[in-house]
């Protein structure tokens, strides 16, 4: 009598909702939705940074749907999805090339596919391949991308490992921290949802910054 009721709220499920993803798929939704956002490129549109956020500060008890996950199996989860998903993402750019991106008709992953070859030009695999997993879209198109360009596979792993568990790790646990000091911090988990997606960027922000005035000197001494 209880597996129709399961399976309605699943079916119920807001896919852009991260505390609906998490009420209806728990820990097993985490692990599915980092693979999807960051190796395949139908998972763009998934609340990648929201979700891990969301997810950290649940394992405190906080919630509004009554969730309440393990951190441990949370974190293994969350990275195994992340560090998984990126490397299919770079095998089926290496097999297929840009042809799946060249064929897509979103513009949104259209642009982060450009916004991915730019990092990669700019600041060389490994800051590019650290740096796009704090932007979202860049984060999904950048690993097929890698592998389109011939991006070594040993260099393309040991930098999407090193980004994908800063990222995953480091989110969750923000989450977690913050659940576990601030009590009925749930009600304002939209602004601090939008507020971690902000600092998030501060990385490319910064390295953008730096850039530019690398430039700017390199043009007044020539």
């Amino acid at each position: 009598m209880t597996t129709p009721v399961v399976l309605s709220s699943q079916l119920a499920v807001n896919p852009l909702d991260a505390q609906s993803l998490l009420a209806a798929f728990g820990v097993l939704g985490v692990g599915l939705v980092m693979f999807a956002e960051t190796g395949l490129l139908v998972g763009f549109f998934l609340p990648g940074d929201s979700l891990l956020f969301t997810a950290g500060l649940l394992c405190t008890g906080t919630g509004r749907h009554g969730v309440h996950l393990s951190l441990g199996p949370l974190l293994a989860a969350a990275a195994f999805g992340a560090l998984a998903g990126a490397q299919c993402g770079y095998l089926i750019g290496r097999r297929a090339g840009g042809a799946l991106l060249a064929r897509s008709r979103s513009a949104r992953l259209r642009e982060g596919a450009g916004r991915a070859e730019e990092l990669l030009a700019r600041y060389g695999h490994a800051k590019a391949i650290v740096l796009a997993r704090f932007v979202p879209v860049v984060r999904t198109v950048l690993n097929p991308i890698a592998g389109a360009l011939g991006v070594p596979a040993r260099v393309f792993t040991l930098w999407q490992v090193a980004g994908g568990l800063v990222w995953s790790v480091g989110l969750t646990l923000a989450g977690y921290a913050l659940g576990s000091s601030i009590p009925n911090v749930d009600r304002y988990l939209l602004p601090l949802v939008a507020l971690i997606v902000v600092l998030s960027l501060i990385p490319l922000a910064l390295e953008l910054y730096r850039s530019r005035r690398r430039a700017k000197a390199g043009e007044v001494r020539g």
